[in-house]
């Protein structure tokens, strides 16, 4: 399966920035360590700061066979309804991440406007968001309910 990983404005500063929020592993150590996890899986990797950018990708994925994506738009979250309109757009599943607990934080971050136009929001889990993201994804694709006695 084809998934694409987009990753926001200032998600290239991941070990640096906040560690506090957001912990202490790079981008590129969250990379690798997504791979791994999922290695018979094709992980299409984008990081902007730049909401064209992201939105571009998006638009470029659909015709690149990706069918589905993990987003963190990092601020982007709460104030673009470019990229609303974008994920709205593609025929494919687009789950919204975060490394923090967005309730946890300050206001202006409890209300997403992606959250409607996207499969689903996993905030809180530091990297394993992004991994639950990956497996709902490739689960969900061949599974109507997941088996609740299967090994994950």
């Amino acid at each position: 399966m084809k998934i694409l990983v987009l990753n926001g404005p200032n998600l290239n500063l991941l070990g640096r920035r906040e560690p506090h929020w957001y912990g202490t592993r790079s981008l590129a150590e969250l990379e690798g360590w997504l791979r791994a996890a999922f290695p018979e899986h094709e992980l299409d990797w984008f990081q902007s700061n730049h909401e064209g950018a992201l939105i571009d990708r998006l638009h470029r994925a659909e015709t690149e066979g990706v069918e589905g994506a993990v987003l963190n738009a990092g601020a982007l979250t709460h104030t673009s309804y470019a990229l609303r309109d974008a994920i709205a757009a593609v025929s494919f599943p687009v789950v919204e991440v975060h490394l923090s607990n967005v309730y946890a934080r300050e206001p202006f971050r409890h209300r997403s406007v992606l959250a409607p136009v996207c499969a689903g929001l996993i905030a809180g889990l530091g990297p394993w968001s992004y991994y639950l993201a990956v497996l709902y994804l490739v689960r969900s694709r061949h599974e109507r309910f997941p088996d609740p006695t299967a090994r994950l």
